[in-house]
C-alpha cells in the first residue's frame, strides 16, 4: 500500500496546480485510506491497472456510502492528459462502484475547472451550486458545482 501511497501522491503533485489549493495532503491521503468505504484505482500511462513498480499516469479516489458513490479525488498527470486517460478513470469509477452496489455517482468541482467537460460527457448532470464554496490563495471565492450520475 505504501508503493501505491507514492503513486497517488506523485500524480496528484504532478496534476494539481498549487494556485487552487485542491491537493490533498499524504496524510489526507494515508487515512482516508484506512476507512473501509474508500477506495482508489491506478492507471498507467496505457489506461491498465498498473502493476508493482510501474508508475501511475492516474488515479481516483472514491467513497461509497448507502449506494452511493463520491469521487473525491481524480487526476491524470499533465504529460498524459488528451490521450483518454480522464474517460478511462471514470469508466473505471462506474464499473467498480457498481460492483460495491452503488446506483449513483457523486462529486463536487469548482467552478471554472476545465474537467467539467469530460463529467458532462461522460452523464454527469448538475444538481446544485454551493456559492463561494472554494477560497484560493488569493482570496478569490469560486462556487462548488455538485454533480450526479445515475449508474
Amino acid at each position: 500500500m505504501n508503493d501505491d501511497l507514492d503513486r497517488i501522491m506523485a500524480v496528484m503533485a504532478a496534476a494539481f496546480d498549487p494556485l487552487w489549493g485542491e491537493a490533498w495532503t499524504r496524510r489526507q491521503v494515508a487515512d482516508s485510506l484506512m476507512l473501509p468505504t474508500v477506495f482508489y484505482r491506478l492507471i498507467g500511462p496505457d489506461g491498465e491497472s498498473v502493476i508493482d513498480g510501474q508508475p501511475a499516469a492516474g488515479f481516483t479516489l472514491t467513497r461509497n456510502v448507502a449506494g452511493e458513490e463520491e469521487l473525491l479525488l481524480i487526476a491524470v498527470e499533465p504529460a498524459n492528459r488528451g490521450t483518454g486517460l480522464g474517460r478511462k478513470l471514470l469508466q473505471y469509477l462506474a464499473q467498480d462502484a457498481k460492483a460495491r452496489g452503488a446506483d449513483r455517482l457523486f462529486l463536487e468541482m469548482r467552478s471554472s475547472n476545465p474537467a467539467e467537460r469530460l463529467y458532462r460527457e461522460f452523464g454527469f448532470v448538475p444538481m446544485g451550486t454551493r456559492p463561494d464554496y472554494y477560497s484560493l490563495r488569493d482570496g478569490t471565492k469560486l462556487d462548488a458545482i455538485t454533480f450526479a450520475k445515475q449508474l
